[in-house]
């Protein structure tokens, strides 16, 4: 993944997909860069990001850090584009409803969200959805948001899941909570760019590597 990294402002003189090709390059030397750069790129990346289509399916799935499990909410619409994610240690209405809200923040309002059975993810966009409509200015009032469940209406975001985990494997585990959020953002930003979900006005279909290009000079 990380092999595509063209040269970032502040990195070594070198660009990064140099670097990388070389056999003899560290695996902890990857990681440090990866740490220090995937932030900058996700940054300059989100402000590219296209909104997700207005039905969005939610579910959280397990990552094990240390000895510990922790939750990365996600969120995909009917195209398969990731509406938003967020890696937390605690699965609550709480952490729920700032997921939520970060998703509106950058979506807008849903029409529709599927979720699982699990009471605390209902409860929380209830809450954020009542809250919203309140908020609003005067005239046409906004229809709530419209909540399904079911026992196999949320296999397209479970499904999806794989694809992160498929990344997550082949590294034997996250060593702390920090790294974990750090590189489940890269992972993530990586999926969506492969998706074709930011817009480049001089460029509407850049491969991988031209998109690398693009946000780390703009970095």
């Amino acid at each position: 993944m990380w092999s595509k990294l063209p040269a970032v402002r502040g990195a070594p003189r070198r660009s990064l997909a140099a670097s990388f090709s070389r056999s003899s390059l560290r695996h902890s030397t990857i990681h440090r860069w990866v740490i220090r750069f995937a932030p900058k790129l996700g940054e300059t990346f989100n402000r590219r990001r296209n909104p997700a289509g207005g039905n969005w399916f939610v579910d959280e799935t397990y990552i094990k850090v240390g000895k510990s499990w922790t939750y990365l909410y996600r969120a995909i619409d009917n195209a398969g584009n990731t509406v938003e994610f967020l890696y937390s240690d605690k699965r609550d209405k709480r952490t729920a409803k700032r997921f939520f809200k970060q998703a509106i923040q950058r979506n807008g309002r849903p029409e529709c969200v599927t979720l699982d059975r699990y009471q605390a993810n209902h409860a929380a966009l209830v809450a954020l959805d009542n809250e919203h409509r309140l908020k609003t200015e005067r005239g046409t009032p906004l229809k709530p948001i419209a909540i399904e469940t079911g026992r196999y209406k949320n296999n397209r975001i479970e499904q999806h899941h794989r694809r992160i985990k498929r990344r997550i494997k082949p590294m034997m585990g996250f060593k702390s909570k920090a790294c974990a959020a750090i590189i489940l953002g890269g992972i993530e930003m990586v999926q969506m760019m492969r998706h074709g979900q930011a817009n480049y006005a001089r460029n509407p279909s850049p491969n991988l590597k031209h998109q690398f290009e693009i946000i780390a000079k703009a970095a």
